[in-house]
């Protein structure tokens, strides 16, 4: 595998976890507004969005060890998402409460830094 194929999938998975968490995000909230349980759908949704931002972020550490520049506004949002990532972790418990809720938010909060690392692909601060 050449690394081309590297940066076309770091583009194009990209593309599909800001689409899926923006998605997820206000299914979640819908869920929480409608007052409806957390089912196995939401689960996957929640599961698919955090599996694809993880690989998004493995997959730009993969270009950059391989010195490609992609700027350092790029690099600092791709992680705020692991960090948004951790504290979700953290505070895991606290998300039982109302997952629907605290997910829905959470994943719209990563479509937004998505957008914004894809906005500054190439820009320095």
């Amino acid at each position: 595998m050449t690394i081309e194929w590297v940066v076309s999938g770091h583009t194009w998975l990209g593309w599909a976890v800001i689409v899926a968490c923006g998605l997820a995000g206000l299914i979640g909230l819908g869920y929480h507004f409608l007052r409806r349980p957390v089912d196995q759908a939401f689960k996957w949704m929640v599961t698919a969005c955090v599996v694809g931002a993880v690989t998004q972020v493995a997959l730009g550490l993969v270009l950059f060890a391989d010195d490609r520049e992609p700027g350092t506004i790029h690099m600092f949002y791709g992680f705020v998402i692991l960090l948004t990532l951790t504290f979700i972790y953290i505070y895991r418990v606290q998300f039982e409460r109302r997952p629907t809720l605290y997910w829905g938010l959470a994943l719209l909060f990563m479509m937004g830094l998505g957008l914004r690392g894809i906005s500054g692909f190439g820009s320095s601060f």
